[in-house]
């Protein structure tokens, strides 16, 4: 069993609906991210507007994507509008996508469009990831709910505004150190939808101490990667 796991966020420009050009980006992100985990932000895949079709595992548009990740041994975590439908996570490897998860924690506006998912962990090596989408991460009980699933590690892709750039390191250290985990959020950056003109980019990675090992610029198409080190489970936590 792997005791060591690469993991990246990375925050690639997006273009409103345009799935494909999008999925060009994120496949140039797992490229240079060099890592055996790449997540991505909030509806990174068609950026954050609430009338994006879903997109489906079989969608030939994210065959860059799959590519990519073939290519480097990664699985990337991928925001869009999914079947359910739900403001969800595709992951993606060298199998092909599938829905991991369907954000919880719905805003009035989200839930006119879609349906709340449920907590979730996924094993990636070994390690049992905990999947969250933004306002998840803002929940105390949506932490400790995919705690009671077990897991290694909390991943988040999220979208705030500029001047809400401490949000995400707030919430990330709050989960960390709750739950003795790392935590991974990545973040937009650049514009997109929903009246975000000004996003906050400074995606990052903390320790279980809430401590910051990695973290972007506020500027689109950056990465931050770090390696975690032995999992919690064999430190006898």
């Amino acid at each position: 069993m792997a005791q060591r796991l690469s993991i990246a966020v990375a925050q690639p420009r997006c273009t409103a609906h345009d799935v494909a050009a999008n999925a060009v980006a994120h496949a140039e992100a797992v490229r240079a991210a060099d890592a055996r985990v790449v997540v991505f932000p909030e509806m990174s895949l068609t950026g954050y507007h609430l009338d994006a079709v879903p997109v489906t595992p079989d969608d030939e548009r994210l065959a860059p994507i799959v590519a990519a990740c073939a290519e480097t041994g990664t699985l990337a975590l991928v925001g869009a509008p999914v079947p359910g439908p739900h403001i969800g996570i595709l992951a993606v490897d060298a199998d092909g996508p599938r829905v991991a998860y369907g954000k919880v924690h719905l805003h009035d506006s989200e839930a006119a469009h879609f349906v709340p998912g449920e907590p979730t962990v996924i094993d990636v090596d070994g390690w049992r990831l905990g999947l969250a989408v933004c306002r998840d991460t803002g929940f105390p009980e949506h932490a400790a709910a995919t705690a009671a699933l077990g897991m290694d590690g909390y991943v988040a892709g999220v979208v705030h505004h500029d001047h809400e750039a401490e949000v995400h390191g707030e919430r990330a250290r709050r989960v960390a150190t709750d739950h003795g985990v790392w935590v991974a959020t990545a973040a937009f950056a650049g514009p997109t939808g929903g009246g975000f003109d000004h996003t906050s980019g400074r995606s990052a990675i903390w320790s279980p101490t809430g401590k910051l090992l990695a973290e972007t610029s506020p500027a689109p198409d950056d990465i931050a990667r770090t390696v975690v080190g032995n999992r919690p489970a064999d430190r006898n936590r």
